[in-house]
């Protein structure tokens, strides 16, 4: 057999291949288990010693040169495969230029900046605590008992370890820790109001473990409860930007306020929904519990250094996810969570859109 004749027709074939899968035929037909020059090397161990060193190098170097042939055609075909394409795929770069992706606002941080804006126009300042919080700020000094639920396990994300002074260590389950912080440090009078995450052991479709809530903190001489309905009625009327906003007042118990209220906002049923305004006891109406709030105990006024003789205050909180979801329409709690970038998209807030109280606090991306 002329090994050399066969090598150069192989070559030929393979030159001569105009694309990938006519490549890839001849690979198979030469080199595949059942290829013909692989039938030549299974040969070998028929032959004898002397037959083998003279025909082995032969057979040998037709299955490097068909391999090397191969190979240089394939990168051939795949380097001219590439300039066809790249020729074909241009840009016009006389067309505008395609919209960058841009990032979105939170809700949630949105709906605190709202918050922000509404109750700096009224005086308040922001003030913040730590997350990872004692058992004395954030139970006793707000005068809740030691028996009290709020401080079962099964409510509270309590640490192993105690701190300096032998006090439990938790996350904290309120922001209310941070107007004892403020009273002790700042005194009186003071106007706050403390954004922020707060944990308890809780999930489902409008609870979850970690969310935020506001509190708000007003002490002074010569507070009392109707200067918290109107600070309430103004927050409500600027943050959902409607003036029929109605408020009820139904009494309570919280431990850190005396008396106590919950505030129920009316609304109407438009189209099978829930919209705020307008008296809840009229036809169609009803009333939607939305936050806490009361007069603030002389017992954390004490906590917190000051006389309660001398100073009284009142107190609020709510929740930041749920006014979020009441405003902006969002139906389940966990989605706040879940980190998909459609959603916040879709709910997110334009980074340039700063909530103002005369451009609207409100604005959407």
């Amino acid at each position: 057999m002329d090994y050399a004749v066969t090598r150069e027709q192989a070559l030929a074939r393979i030159s001569a291949a105009q694309d990938l899968g006519a490549l890839e035929a001849l690979r198979v037909e030469f080199l595949g288990k059942q290829g013909s020059i692989s039938g030549l090397l299974k040969t070998l161990g028929a032959m004898s010693a002397e037959e083998r060193q003279t025909t082995g190098p032969l057979i040998h170097a037709l299955r490097e040169g068909v391999t090397e042939a191969l190979a240089t055609r394939k990168a051939a075909l795949e380097g001219a495969a590439l300039d066809a394409r790249l020729a074909s795929e241009t840009i016009d770069l006389t067309l505008p230029a395609p919209a960058a992706p841009r990032g979105s606002i939170h809700p949630v941080s949105q709906v605190m900046d709202e918050l922000a804006e509404i109750f700096a126009d009224m005086g308040f300042a922001v003030a913040t605590g730590p997350e990872i919080e004692d058992d004395w700020h954030n139970f006793t000094a707000l005068n809740i008992p030691e028996s009290h639920p709020a401080r079962a396990m099964h409510d509270t994300f309590y640490f192993p370890d105690k701190d300096a002074e032998g006090r439990d260590i938790l996350l904290r389950t309120h922001t209310s820790p941070v107007q004892i912080r403020a009273m002790l440090q700042q005194g009186a009078p003071i106007r706050i109001i403390a954004p922020g995450r707060v944990y308890r052991s809780d999930s489902d479709a409008t609870h979850t473990p970690m969310f935020h809530q506001v509190e708000g903190l007003v002490i002074d001489k010569g507070i009392h409860l109707g200067h918290l309905k109107w600070t309430l009625e103004t927050f409500l009327k600027a943050f959902f930007e409607r003036d029929d906003i109605v408020l009820r007042l139904r009494p309570s118990y919280f431990p850190f306020t005396e008396p106590s209220v919950e505030v129920d906002v009316g609304f109407a049923i438009v189209g099978g929904k829930r919209v705020l305004g307008g008296s809840g006891d009229a036809p169609g109406h009803g009333w939607m519990e939305l936050l806490g709030s009361g007069m603030v105990n002389r017992k954390v006024i004490a906590a917190g250094g000051l006389d309660p003789d001398e100073w009284q205050g009142f107190a609020f909180g709510a929740g930041i996810d749920r006014l979020a979801m009441l405003k902006y329409g969002m139906d389940d709690l966990r989605a706040f969570f879940d980190g998909d970038v459609r959603w916040n998209a879709h709910y997110g807030f334009n980074p340039n859109d700063v909530p103002t109280l005369s451009g609207g606090v409100g604005t959407t991306a």
